[in-house]
This record gives structure tokens, sequence and C-alpha cells, in this order.
């Protein structure tokens, strides 16, 4: 456990590197320069929020990492295995669920693969009840199409469901 702690600290910090690095050359234009343009009252580029995001990530990274080193964390100063068997068949659970999830995107679109990811993981993993399940699983796409789509413009994936939403777009758009 205390390797895999260890282990798994560097692994988002270099992450966190590489995302800070991307947000500061493709998303903000021609490279940094394109930070001026916040000081000039015309709002943040794109990699605004990527890049401190990424910052606040790897800081945390560094964090775990001296927490480690003087053993401060449970983990740190375990001796325990990092998988036992049953954490071998939740990470197969949970990343399967996962990958369908991805997989389904193509075809029933973000939402609707939102929707199944959710009721998958809240009813069936999480041994929740079907209403609270149902209400979660329904309530997060809507709430995602109303800031992603609506509000900030920024159209995620559809698939074969995309005729269900030409009638928001009309009444939104």
């Amino acid at each position: 456990m205390r390797i895999a702690e260890l282990v798994t600290a560097i692994v988002l910090a270099i992450l966190s590197i590489y995302f800070m690095w991307k947000s500061g050359t493709s998303s903000w234009g021609d490279g940094w320069g394109e930070s001026i343009r916040y000081l000039e009252g015309e709002g943040p580029g794109s990699g605004f929020w990527p890049f401190y995001l990424s910052a606040v990530m790897l800081l945390c990274c560094v964090w775990i990492t001296v927490n480690w080193v003087r053993r401060a964390s449970p983990p740190s100063r375990s001796i325990e295995k990092y998988l036992d068997a049953y954490g071998i068949v939740m990470l197969i659970k949970v990343g399967g669920g996962v990958t369908a999830f991805i997989g389904l995107i193509h075809f029933i679109g973000m939402y609707g693969a939102m929707t199944v990811f959710l009721i998958y993981y809240i009813y069936f993993l999480g041994k929740h009840s079907l209403v609270t399940a149902l209400s979660i699983a329904f309530a997060t796409p809507v709430v995602t199409f109303f800031f992603f789509d609506v509000a900030m413009r920024i159209v995620l994936p559809k698939g074969y469901l995309e005729p269900l939403f030409i009638p928001l777009y009309d009444i939104f758009l």
C-alpha cells in the first residue's frame, strides 16, 4: 500500500505537469502570450481553468508525497497489499462500467451513456434504492445538458439520440 500511494502520486504529478503544459501551448492559442487577453479585460482563454486545476492537482500530489515521506497518512504506514480479492473484483466492475460508458457514447451519446452508467453504478454497484438511482441518473444529464450545451455552447456527442435534442435546441439556442 505504501508503494502504491507513492507511485500514484508520481503518476498524477506527471499528468498534472503534462496538462499544465498542454493547456498553456495549445488551448490558449499562441502559447502563454494569449493570457494577456485576461489582463486586458477580454476574459480568460480556454486553457485558463485546465491550467490552474492541474496546478492544484500538482500541489496535492506534492502534499501526498510529503506526507508519504513523513509517514503521516495511514496508507504511508501500511504494509498491507494494495488490492485484495474484493478490490480486484470492484476494479473490474467499475473499470468495465467505465469502459462500457465510453463505448456507449458513440451510440447513445454522452447523455444517454451517462444515464446508463449512473444507474449501473448507483443501483447495481452502490446498492442504493431504485428511486435514488433513477433520480440522480436522470437529473445529472439534464443539468449537464443545460450547463454545457445551453450555457457554455459546448455541444457534447448525442449519438443516435440526437433527434430528441432538436426541439430543445429550437427552444434554447
